[in-house]
C-alpha cells in the first residue's frame, strides 16, 4: 500500500522549503524595520474564538473534538487570534505592532474534496491607532514589502467596507443583502433581475460600476447622496490616496474597486487585495482591511479599539517568483565533509566535524557514514557541491582538501 498525505494536505520538500523561507525572511526583515514586533498564537483555539464574533462562518473551521468545556478548531486565519491575544495578555494598550508567520487551515467549500486545507501566511496587525496615517502605514508597508521581494506588476485592489454599506441604506433592506452578493460576485445580471423600481435599480447599477482610477470613482461616488458616513469615508479615501501617492517612490497600479468584499466579515473600513496575472492566471499575493469593532468581542469589558492589518499568502507569492533570479534554485550545499579514514577513525572524524561547526557563523558540516572508497567520495562532494573534504584518521591527524 503506498501512503499518501490526505487529501487537501501536502509536504514541503527542501527546495521548497527554501525557496518559501527566502520569501518569509525578506518580509519578516521589512516588518522589523517599520518596528513590528512577531508574535505567536496558537494553532489551536475555541471555535467561539475563531468565528471572531459571527463575523467567520463555523463552516470555514477546521474543528477537532469537544472537550467538555467547548468545542476546539485550527486557526483559518490570525487576525481573530492576535485581536484575543491583544486584549487579554498586553498589559500596555497603546499602539501595538504586531506582525508573524504562520500555517492557517480552512475548510473547502461544499462540494470541493481534495481542495486544500492548509495555507502559510505572514503578515502585520496594527492595533489601537486609526485614521489616514495608520491606514496609510500599512498601505505603504505592503507596498515595501512588494518591492523588497521584487514582485513587479501586481496590482492593488482597494475598497472601503463602510462605504459600501453607506451607499447600501439607500435601498429597502430586503434587498441590501441581494444587491451586495450581486456586486461582489461581479454578476450584472442577477442584479438586472432584481425586482426593484426602475431609479432603485439605475442607483444599484451605477453602485455595481464603482470600480477603477480613484478618483474617477470617488467623483461618481460624489453623485450619490451620501450621508455623513459615507462623506467622511470618502474623505479619508481622498486623503489617503494623496498620502501613498506622495510617499511612495514607485506606487503600485491602484483600482479603487467598492465591490470588494473579503472572506471574513468583520471589516469596517478599507479592505483591499495585491492582485497579480501569470500566464492569464490571477493570484491574490495579499489581503487585509480595518477591523475597527473585531478587538471588542475578545474585551472582559467590551471596550472597543481599532486595529487594521494584512497577511500574504506565501504559495501565491512562490508561484509569482518561480522565476525571479532572487528566489533560491538550490537548497544550500554542505560546506565540509568529514571522512574518517576506517572505522577506528570515528571518535575522531566526529570530534572534528564539531568543531568545525562551533563557529560564529553557520558551517555546514556532513560525515560519510558509508566508508566508501576515495574516488566515490569525491565524485559525490562534485555533484552535491560541497567545498571541502577533511580525512580524518584515529589519531585525529587530519588532510584537508578542496574537492573542487
Amino acid at each position: 500500500m503506498i501512503h499518501q498525505a490526505p487529501a487537501g494536505a501536502r509536504d514541503l520538500l527542501p527546495l521548497e522549503v527554501a525557496q518559501k523561507s527566502w520569501i518569509n525572511d525578506r518580509l519578516q526583515e521589512v516588518f522589523q524595520r517599520w518596528g513590528y514586533k512577531r508574535i505567536v498564537t496558537s494553532t489551536i483555539e475555541w471555535v467561539d474564538t475563531l468565528m471572531a464574533g459571527g463575523a467567520i462562518e463555523p463552516s470555514t473551521v477546521v474543528q477537532l473534538q469537544n472537550i467538555g468545556e467547548g468545542r476546539l478548531g485550527l486557526r483559518p486565519e490570525l487576525t481573530a487570534s492576535i485581536a484575543r491575544a491583544a486584549v487579554n495578555r498586553l498589559s500596555n494598550q497603546t499602539i501595538q505592532r504586531l506582525c508573524y508567520r504562520a500555517n492557517v487551515f480552512r475548510n473547502p467549500p461544499a462540494g470541493h474534496h481534495g481542495k486544500q486545507l492548509e495555507f502559510y501566511q505572514a503578515g502585520v496587525e496594527l492595533l489601537y491607532a486609526e485614521g489616514v496615517l495608520a491606514d496609510g502605514e500599512i498601505i505603504l508597508l505592503l507596498i515595501n514589502c512588494l518591492q523588497s521581494l521584487g514582485i513587479e506588476g501586481a496590482q492593488l485592489l482597494l475598497g472601503d467596507a463602510g462605504l459600501t454599506r453607506s451607499l447600501l441604506n439607500t435601498f429597502p433592506c430586503a434587498f441590501r443583502e441581494q444587491i451586495l452578493d450581486a456586486i461582489a460576485s461581479l454578476d450584472r445580471v442577477k442584479l438586472q433581475k432584481l425586482d426593484l423600481e426602475d431609479n432603485l435599480k439605475s442607483k444599484a447599477l451605477q453602485l455595481f460600476d464603482l470600480r477603477g482610477n480613484p478618483q474617477e470613482v470617488l467623483a461618481r461616488v460624489a453623485d450619490f447622496d451620501l450621508d455623513e458616513t459615507a462623506q467622511k469615508a470618502v474623505n479619508h479615501l481622498q486623503s489617503l490616496m494623496n498620502l501613498i501617492n506622495h510617499s511612495c517612490e514607485k506606487p503600485l497600479p491602484i483600482t479603487l474597486d467598492l465591490s470588494l468584499i473579503q472572506t471574513f466579515d468583520y471589516y469596517t473600513g478599507i479592505v483591499f487585495e495585491i492582485v497579480q496575472v501569470m500566464g492569464n492566471k490571477p493570484y491574490v499575493l495579499g489581503q487585509g482591511g480595518r477591523y475597527d469593532q473585531l478587538l471588542e468581542v475578545y474585551h472582559p469589558q467590551k471596550k472597543n479599539a481599532p486595529g487594521i492589518g494584512f497577511c500574504f499568502n506565501i504559495q501565491d507569492l512562490h508561484n509569482c517568483l518561480l522565476n525571479s533570479p532572487n528566489l533560491p534554485q538550490s537548497t544550500p550545499p554542505s560546506d565540509w565533509l568529514v571522512i574518517p579514514t576506517n572505522i577506528k577513525a570515528s571518535n575522531s572524524a566526529f570530534a572534528y566535524a564539531q568543531k568545525l561547526r562551533n563557529t560564529n557563523h553557520i558551517v555546514r558540516v556532513e560525515i560519510d557514514l558509508k566508508m566508501r572508497t576515495p574516488d566515490e567520495i569525491r565524485n559525490y562532494a562534485l555533484e552535491e557541491g560541497i567545498s571541502y573534504l577533511a580525512w580524518v584518521d584515529e589519531n585525529g591527524n587530519t588532510k584537508i582538501e578542496t574537492a573542487n
